[in-house]
């Protein structure tokens, strides 16, 4: 039995929790994998997973062979993709997870351009919003909004991701010129609910100054691509990400409101799992997409000397 790679496939079915998926990265068949896994278990003298009709999960001495495996096995694949990167070769699959606002918008361009510099590299780019594992999901890199905690990660920070208020030339017609903050509460809004006071107040900024404004949210909505959807068409004015509508805002499609006052941001950190050493697909990926994120028009990087591991 090939220990190494019984010891790959049984570290891939505990990340994906499932045969079939961890097949895939292998790129094997399902039966050679789980043959591997049996002679795993064989060769251990224990059970090492436990199998229902929707998931595999690991034992208690599943999880205690997981855990002295997936750091050795990262620091094999990075010592040999060191070597190959030392001959000048950046390949290999890359994991990404982002939420889908900043990662539809800007991310998804950045792994685009940096493929087209190492073509070799396969990105697996998930966008959506919810906080991963990064360690049980197998991911090598993520995006999160909010200092992440809890987990053996290295955190770099991008900055503030600025929210700022908008409305449509349209809207504005109707509901004449807003020129103070009191007024929102006498307009339509909309808005996502992790914004709001439990009294629907939202938070707004102006230099020093803070305040909670009472609004009428018409609508609130998880995903920003229908916030944007609806100041555009004109039912109601908001807050939103700034990086999220610079074009319309270029175009004249929306407008900002209050232009002195600014919703409270979101700082926005890049993490990785902490390993001993760093893949260089990795440290390459994390080179290129940070100065590429920090330029974004919305994202204020500030001062980068609060960065922490």
């Amino acid at each position: 039995m090939d220990i190494a790679a019984a010891l790959r496939a049984f570290v891939h079915v505990v990340e994906r929790g499932s045969v079939t998926a961890a097949a895939r990265d292998l790129s094997v068949s399902q039966p050679a994998v789980t043959k591997q896994l049996r002679n795993l278990e064989r060769h251990v003298g224990a059970r090492l997973l436990e199998r229902s009709a929707r998931m595999v999960r690991p034992t208690a001495q599943g999880i205690t062979l997981y855990e002295a495996s997936r750091s050795a096995l990262a620091t094999i694949d990075a010592a040999l993709e060191g070597v190959r990167h030392e001959m000048g070769a950046i390949e290999g699959l890359l994991r990404v997870h982002a939420p889908s606002c900043i990662g539809a918008k800007h991310l998804h361009p950045i792994a685009l351009a940096f493929q087209e510099r190492h073509p070799s590299v396969t990105i697996d780019l998930v966008l959506e919003n919810r906080a991963v594992d990064l360690v049980y999901e197998g991911f090598d890199l993520a995006l999160r909004y909010g200092r992440p905690d809890g987990q053996e990660l290295i955190v770099r920070r991008l900055g503030l991701v600025r929210r700022i208020l908008v409305a449509s030339p349209q809207f504005l017609a109707r509901s004449g010129p807003i020129g103070t903050p009191a007024q929102l509460s006498e307009i339509d809004v909309v808005t996502s609910a992790t914004l709001l006071s439990p009294r629907d107040s939202l938070p707004l900024q102006r230099g020093g100054e803070s305040i909670n404004v009472p609004v009428r949210p018409i609508m609130r909505v998880n995903h920003a691509d229908a916030v944007t959807a609806t100041l555009l068409s004109g039912r109601a004015a908001g807050p939103v990400q700034h990086l999220l509508v610079t074009e319309e805002l270029a175009a004249g499609s929306l407008v900002r409101i209050l232009p002195d006052y600014e919703v409270k941001p979101t700082e926005a950190f890049w993490t990785f799992p902490s390993v001993r050493f760093m893949r260089p697909v990795v440290r390459a990926f994390t080179d290129f997409a940070i100065p590429a994120l920090r330029a974004v028009e919305g994202v204020d990087a500030g001062d980068m000397r609060s960065e922490a591991a």
